[in-house]
């Protein structure tokens, strides 16, 4: 369990732990890199640097917090992946079906998985299920998404790579776009985000725009022509600082 700096989230809970590269969207994975530096501190749960681990202690770690929160699950790994037992997926659902009180963000590149596994899961209210988009060539996640049963359905699009022309965004309530960062980021175009916000905007899907990224993301900000977008979905939830979310 951390407090996190992202923008979307107020903390992060990691009941598994590294993971391997899929797509272009993985060449500068934050998350390994974050790893390495977490196990030359002697962090224990990083001892085996980013391969995939399990950590079941952490399991009950949502029961102990005594205020809501809204919690992105799996920062440092993908519950998704292939090596992630079903019974263990389950055993994390079940966490989250049972503090109702908790919003929890999962993200993943495993669409595949995902739709594999599920009518098999309880998707409850409080469960915000999501699919990352580099690019047009994974655009298949987003259909492997939409025909889940979670109630809250968003894209990370982040690292943006190229641009995404014509979204199928039906059944999508949100989505979130950002540059890469880092000293080997690839640049994002302006086009590529204003094409994506005017397409959120005609769908009446909530936009939020992260980062352009770059080498000193501090620097080059995260406003559009001069506005921040922070719509979230449509809920009731409270955000940073105890303020309601903007709404799409």
């Amino acid at each position: 369990m951390a407090q996190s700096s992202i923008e979307w989230t107020e903390m992060t809970w990691n009941p598994t732990t590294g993971c391997n590269k899929l797509t272009t969207g993985c060449k500068f994975c934050y998350a390994e890199i974050m790893s390495r530096r977490l196990q030359a501190m002697g962090v224990e749960k990083y001892k085996d640097n980013f391969k995939l681990a399990l950590h079941p202690e952490t399991l009950d770690i949502p029961y102990t917090w005594k205020k809501p929160k809204i919690v992105f699950v799996n920062s440092m790994s993908d519950l998704f992946h292939k090596d992630v037992p079903l019974a263990y997926i389950k055993k994390v659902f079940k966490v989250m079906n049972e503090t109702p009180q908790h919003t929890y963000q999962v993200l993943t590149k495993r669409g595949d998985i995902l739709a594999k596994f599920d009518k098999e899961l309880k998707w409850t209210h409080n469960i915000w299920m999501g699919v990352s988009v580099e690019n047009q060539n994974v655009t298949d996640r987003i259909d492997f998404l939409r025909n889940t049963g979670a109630k809250i359905k968003f894209l990370s699009l982040e690292p943006l790579l190229g641009p995404l022309p014509n979204l199928n965004l039906k059944k999508i309530d949100w989505v979130i776009v950002g540059g890469e960062s880092g000293p080997k980021s690839r640049p994002m175009e302006k086009s590529w985000v204003i094409d994506i916000k005017n397409q959120c905007q005609k769908s009446k899907v909530a936009f939020f725009f992260k980062q352009w990224g770059g080498v000193r993301k501090s620097e080059t900000g995260r406003e559009l022509n001069g506005k921040t977008f922070d719509a979230m979905p449509k809920t009731n939830l409270i955000f940073k600082n105890n303020s309601v979310p903007a709404r799409a």
